[in-house]
């Protein structure tokens, strides 16, 4: 009686042992989707226009199989509904593959295959997150265009606060709040909201 007890016991409470799993979209090409991403030809002139069009910031994001640190962003962070949504809402969103070979087409006009398009940028690391300004010169590259590159994988805060400085586009301002002192403030600022 006692054993049969102890089994509806541990079966009724077994749900609350269970960690969530977060189920990952991963395309055809082996890197993780989501619904934000835009399926574009690569023409990253093209893609600067459309996404001006829609008032969005154009965010060139590599990528590649196997990264241990992508599949934790998509996992940690960009599952977050309010990063997902800020996300979403604000920008234009082209993944590359470090390794691919679908043509890319730089803003200089140069077509090349995805993974010598990431060493002509100097890509090194996966995810890499490029932001784009509104315009970009036609005989400059998307790596001399940026206005900020995030090399690596971040946590939800920091990913949150370097995609809303682009966006509100801090980095033009003409104070002494560079990315790192605005992300200090907002840090300062969730804290002192939580000891409210």
């Amino acid at each position: 009686m006692f054993n049969k007890f102890l089994k509806i016991l541990l079966l009724a409470m077994s749900p609350l042992f269970v960690t969530q799993v977060i189920a990952l979209e991963v395309g055809d090409d082996g890197l993780h989707k989501t619904k934000w991403m835009q399926d574009t030809f690569k023409d990253l002139r093209e893609d600067l226009e459309e996404a001006n069009a829609e008032g969005k910031r154009l965010v060139l994001f590599f990528e590649q199989i196997g990264c241990i640190y992508c599949t934790k962003m998509h996992k940690e962070v960009f599952s977050k509904e309010n990063i997902s949504n800020y996300i979403e809402d604000n920008f234009f969103v082209v993944q590359l593959n470090l390794h691919g070979d679908i043509e890319v087409t730089d803003f200089d006009g140069e077509i090349l295959p995805e993974k010598d398009m990431a060493r002509k940028w100097g890509i090194l690391f996966t995810p890499s997150i490029i932001f784009l300004p509104q315009e970009v010169k036609a005989d400059a590259t998307a790596q001399q265009a940026a206005v900020a590159m995030m090399p690596g994988a971040f946590h939800p805060g920091t990913t949150l606060d370097l995609f809303t400085w682009v966006r509100e586009e801090r980095y033009l301002l003409d104070n002494d709040e560079d990315f790192q002192r605005y992300h200090a403030r907002m840090v300062n600022e969730r804290r002192a909201a939580k000891s409210d």
